[in-house]
């Protein structure tokens, strides 16, 4: 079943790639009292995901910011050293927190997680947006057409800050 709207975002463990290597990052250390924006996609390095949802984010973070987000997040079903060579490919730098969610699991615990072994891609993680504000969904916006980054991308999810 999706998380919905006014739900609590599941305590879990991703990733994050830092100069001394991955490193584990709670949910509930990374949502508690603060404001976070969540972007989720299928895969770092794939079209869609590369030349219109991440670089979304990044060109519109200092705009994102400015609307008293702490942090925002780029999740994908990968692996932290994908995520962190991915981020630096596209320039993230402190714009964009690049998280592996390299088991799925919170991609599971979400609902958001969809079947692309067809593709060769096993399981992954539909695109979407959230904010989510001291660890609850405020809003979450899933894209329909998973060839575009625009339900999901920085410019709505802008609106709803």
């Amino acid at each position: 079943m999706t998380i919905n709207v006014g739900e609590k975002i599941p305590d879990v463990t991703l990733m994050k790639l830092t100069e001394k290597g991955p490193v584990p990052v709670k949910t509930a250390d990374l949502f508690h009292g603060r404001k976070v924006v969540v972007f989720a996609l299928p895969g770092a390095f794939t079209p869609t995901c590369s030349n219109q949802h991440l670089p979304g984010f990044i060109q519109k973070a200092d705009e994102i910011k400015a609307k008293g987000v702490d942090e925002i997040v780029c999740l994908s079903v990968n692996d932290a050293f994908v995520m962190g060579a991915w981020g630096k490919a596209q320039g993230a730098g402190d714009k964009v927190t690049m998280l592996g969610d390299g088991n799925g699991e919170l991609t599971k615990k979400l609902g958001l997680d969809f079947d692309g072994s067809g593709f060769g891609m096993g399981t992954r993680s539909l695109r979407y947006s959230m904010l989510v504000d001291d660890g609850v969904v405020k809003s979450l916006n899933k894209e329909p057409n998973p060839g575009e980054a625009k339900v999901s991308g920085a410019e709505n999810i802008l609106t709803q800050i």
